[in-house]
């Protein structure tokens, strides 16, 4: 039996995602980026428990049967119903989200008997770890483990949730420094710094404290840099696509799978964006399995790194 101290501890929102684009029936995922890190890290067999919110639902039933097929311990919160997000889509498959949720988690007594002992690691992000009151649950634990376990964090911003931009930076660079290792995209970054380039932005979070910062690019790859001056980016691998639904939890759970078995920053974003590929091409988050980002990455690598 996998003990607690192996397991990537995930913190934060499942959604229903309500699919729809013109010309085709609504499609319901499972959903939600934290849930899908967690769901992308155990298919690449990487244990994983989420601390999440959960309503006695269809869409809730749905959730958990989800993450559970792929060996996610879920301890939810029970509320009275499950979060859900319209997403629609474009012509060329990118997403909008119209969200209909709320963040509460009152305590983590859901989660209490798996953190007898510190995690292999902490994941937050997104809804679960700037909307209140949930949020100061979240931290709470995250100091409590700080120096003791990895703590990675995904901003993923929903502008529509978000409220004042200058209190959501405040929110979010408060995450950034409690964790050693960041990722966002760069429409993240859009949002949140209008008119600075990503590059200028990976370097300030990175003198607020963690190691790493990846940024996605979307079409143009990803590139990441850390705190000892090391650079590295990645092109895109060219895919068909389905839609951009987890794309970038895909890549978050690909890049913290590959840096947790000591692989160095090439071969992280290689592993990373190539996971993207595989969920891109296909509908909903989706992310590939360990055979399967194994076979796509038999194609060779897709990075570039130099230190300075």
């Amino acid at each position: 039996m996998t003990s607690p101290a192996s397991r990537v501890l995930v913190i934060g929102e499942c959604v229903a995602d309500v699919v729809r684009a013109d010309g085709v029936p609504d499609r319901v995922h499972p959903g939600g980026s934290p849930a899908n890190v967690a769901y992308g890290l155990a298919r690449l067999g990487r244990p994983a428990t989420l601390l999440t919110e959960l309503g006695p639902d269809a869409n809730g039933r749905l959730i958990r049967a989800h993450l559970e097929s792929a060996g996610v311990r879920v301890r939810a919160a029970e509320v009275a119903r499950t979060p859900s997000a319209v997403v629609r889509l474009d012509g060329q498959g990118r997403a909008r989200y119209t969200f209909d949720i709320g963040w509460t988690l009152p305590s983590a007594e859901p989660v209490r008997t798996d953190l007898a002992q510190p995690p292999a690691a902490i994941h937050l992000g997104s809804i679960g770890a700037v909307t209140e009151p949930g949020a100061a649950t979240v931290l709470a634990l995250v100091e409590r483990w700080r120096g003791r376990t990895q703590i990675s964090y995904d901003p993923n911003v929903r502008p529509a949730l978000m409220g004042d931009r200058a209190e959501a930076v405040r929110r979010v660079e408060r995450c950034v420094a409690l964790s050693d290792l960041v990722k966002a995209s760069d429409e993240d970054l859009a949002w949140l710094y209008p008119g600075e380039r990503p590059e200028a932005v990976a370097e300030r979070w990175l003198a607020l404290g963690p190691a790493v910062v990846a940024v996605t690019l979307g079409a143009d790859g990803a590139f990441a840099r850390t705190a000892e001056g090391v650079r590295a980016e990645a092109a895109a691998v060219p895919v068909p696509v389905a839609d951009t639904v987890g794309a970038g939890d895909s890549f978050m759970a690909a890049f913290l799978h590959t840096r947790a078995g000591g692989a160095d920053l090439r071969a992280c974003l290689t592993h990373a964006v190539t996971a993207a590929a595989l969920t891109v091409s296909r509908p909903g988050a989706n992310p590939p399995s360990a055979a399967e980002l194994a076979a796509a990455l038999a194609a060779g690598p897709a990075a570039e790194v130099d230190a300075v």
